[in-house]
């Protein structure tokens, strides 16, 4: 964490100075806003958060209910997110009070006596040690709050606007702020009272009845819902012994997926309440706690469940739906024209609960988008980014959709439906990669590079997100992820893996920090003049000696930058191997160097050999507008 270089800090390092926006932000809901976010949701409150990163851009985040949500109804961190926590500065303090799952349990019809169920096997988690990270469970309503913390820190000082729900908006195209939206107020002293904002950008994320979605033409489509679940937050007393373990159980009388939650004694349970014929009229939603409880002790036996406080519960039916876009621009009009308004998370995708993809998928959504406005809207790219998050993110809630459809159907069916009686553990720990989050591969694009040169960083694939791997800073020789060290602050990251030349020597690594550092063409000469030299890219080297074998006075100033009004150096950008984890070994790293770039969502942009300066350079050229402001 950097501080100090505008001059010593006595208070808690997490509140950044205010600055832009946030110097004396109203408290009251502007006419005019550069991005108008709608729900507070887990993909609304990501977006937010991103962009009170940027302090020129009046971003804010309109919510229906009077204050904060109490009670979430997802539950599952998939690594992946808690990786995204890590960027935005909470993973540790979330991790310490959540659930942390380790293993899993199968239970089955006892085949001596199929009244009864028998633990069947056990399946380790992360078998495969996809992530440094933990599988979580914790109440959504907690990720908000840590959310929403890191927002009110931030330069722009970002808090939600509660009381306003959203009613229509329309795209005229005109003037600073085309878009218009109308507003209700929904508590407080003007409640029932419409109020009209314009925007240059909306983001819907308002849920599985987006009125967002609605406004903007788009339509979900996909299978019917078939088959009910009740759902359950309960503290109870029971002679189930795996009560505190995730466990998948399938009983003659239907199945159970047991979640434990945060805190030692609440746990939740998604009860199989069967086929929901055409005709049901969605009467099964009916079904009372009281029901959901007597099928749970039926589906458990000749274990008990005895229920003595339910904090939430609720009925759903599993259907799968997908919109055709995630924005308001028309198949017709690709290429024309930039979107204006957006739509995340349950918005554009749904599916089943049981997977725990919901929250995790949608934050990523607001990961992709956050960033990409922030750019736009601050002139560091031209408008044509923003048309990457659709086509991106639509590919990863298709992928997840056929996930989920198979997933549920296997945790549907009953024991003696399957061909082989462990396909449920075998499919779980088969599929593991994915519903941790680490699938998504996204195409090459104006921002994913074709994969010319993938042999020289082979564990860093193009279009997958950076996984991280030990090195030892050198400043301090304190050891560390290196992708712990990037932070959500909406810059790219171009990370030099030098090749064997000592620091100082004449290598391919000096030749590069020379012109990364003074060559017109360089990304970073597209910095504005007066902010730090590291604010747009954060360049990192990373050595093949030891910490010990590297001498820092030698190392090329471009990863020694001056920063702050002080103009200090800042050291912490150099980095050497750890002997007993060489990331060049772990990450398949060429021993002739390499340069990889990042983009601000933490996913492989490029793989480049230290030579090819000039391929760095278009690269980066269509991402970066012409006539950039003195400042920023």
């Amino acid at each position: 964490m950097q501080f100090h270089h505008h001059g010593y800090v006595s208070g808690d390092p997490r509140v950044q100075p205010a600055a832009g926006v946030g110097i004396n932000r109203p408290a009251d809901l502007p006419d005019e806003v550069d991005v108008l976010i709608v729900g507070s949701g887990p993909a609304g409150m990501l977006t937010a958060a991103q962009l009170s990163q940027f302090p020129g851009i009046t971003a804010r985040i309109v919510e229906r209910r009077p204050g904060r949500l109490a009670i979430g109804q997802a539950d599952g961190i998939q690594a992946r997110s808690v990786e995204t926590f890590q960027a935005f500065g909470f993973a540790e303090r979330i991790i310490a009070e959540a659930y942390r799952i380790t293993e899993m349990a199968f239970w089955k019809p006892d085949p001596a006596d199929h009244a009864n169920i028998v633990r069947a096997a056990r399946a380790v988690d992360d078998e495969m040690g996809i992530s440094e990270f933990p599988h979580l469970i914790v109440n959504q309503a907690r990720v908000l709050d840590y959310f929403a913390e890191f927002m009110a820190n931030s330069p722009a000082r970002m808090t939600p606007d509660y009381g306003y729900e959203f009613r229509n908006l329309h795209v005229t195209g005109e003037g600073e702020y085309p878009v218009t939206v109308t507003l209700l107020h929904t508590s407080g002293p003007n409640e029932g009272q419409e109020r009209i904002v314009r925007a240059k950008y909306v983001v819907g994320a308002d849920g599985a009845r987006s009125k967002v979605r609605e406004s903007i033409g788009c339509t979900l489509a996909g299978d019917q819902a078939n088959h009910a679940w009740g759902v359950m937050d309960v503290l109870a007393v029971t002679d189930f012994p795996d009560i505190r373990l995730k466990c998948a159980i399938q009983g003659e009388a239907g199945s159970i997926l047991l979640i434990p939650r945060e805190g030692g004694h609440l746990f939740r349970m998604y009860v199989d309440l069967g086929e929901v014929g055409a005709d049901d009229g969605r009467a099964v939603r009916n079904t009372t706690i009281e029901q959901i409880i007597a099928k749970a002790n039926e589906i458990l036996h000749p274990y008990t469940l005895d229920v003595r406080n339910v904090a939430w519960h609720s009925v759903y039916e599993v259907g799968h739906r997908l919109t055709n876009r995630f924005d308001d621009v028309l198949p017709e009009e690709r290429g024309i024209r930039s979107p204006r308004v957006f739509i995340t998370g349950d918005a554009c995708h749904t599916h089943s609960a049981k997977a725990g993809q919901g929250m995790n998928v949608s934050m990523q959504d607001g990961f992709n988008l956050g960033w990409k406005l922030g750019h736009v809207l601050e002139g560091r790219a031209p408008e044509s980014l923003l048309s990457t998050y659709s086509a991106e993110r639509q590919v990863v809630a298709k992928n997840l959709i056929d996930f989920d459809k198979e997933w549920s159907s296997l945790m549907a069916k009953k024991p003696e439906e399957f061909d082989d009686p462990s396909e449920l553990e075998d499919f779980y720990v088969r599929t593991a990669e994915f519903p941790a989050g680490f699938m998504t591969e996204y195409a090459p694009s104006m921002l994913v590079a074709e994969p010319t040169h993938q042999e020289l960083a082979t564990g860093f694939p193009l279009g997958k997100r950076f996984k991280s791997a030990p090195v030892v800073r050198v400043c301090d020789t304190n050891p560390m992820h290196l992708g712990h060290h990037a932070t959500a602050d909406g810059r790219w990251r171009i990370y030099v893996f030098a090749d064997a030349a000592p620091a100082g020597a004449t290598s391919g690594v000096s030749d590069f920090a020379e012109w990364i550092a003074n060559s017109p063409d360089s990304p970073l000469a597209a910095t504005p003049s007066g902010a730090d030299a590291d604010a747009w890219f954060d360049v990192k080297v990373i050595y093949q000696q030891n910490h010990a074998g590297v001498d820092i006075s030698a190392v090329p100033p471009v990863f020694k930058p001056q920063v702050g009004p002080f103009q200090l150096n800042y050291l912490e950008k150099v980095f050497g191997t750890d002997p007993a984890a060489d990331i060049f070994d772990l990450r398949g790293i060429d021993r002739g160097g390499a340069v990889v770039v990042v983009r601000p969502d933490q996913y492989v942009a490029n793989v480049l050999p230290l030579s090819a300066t000039a391929e760095l350079a278009a690269f980066f050229a269509p991402l970066l507008r012409s006539g950039l402001p003195e400042s920023v």
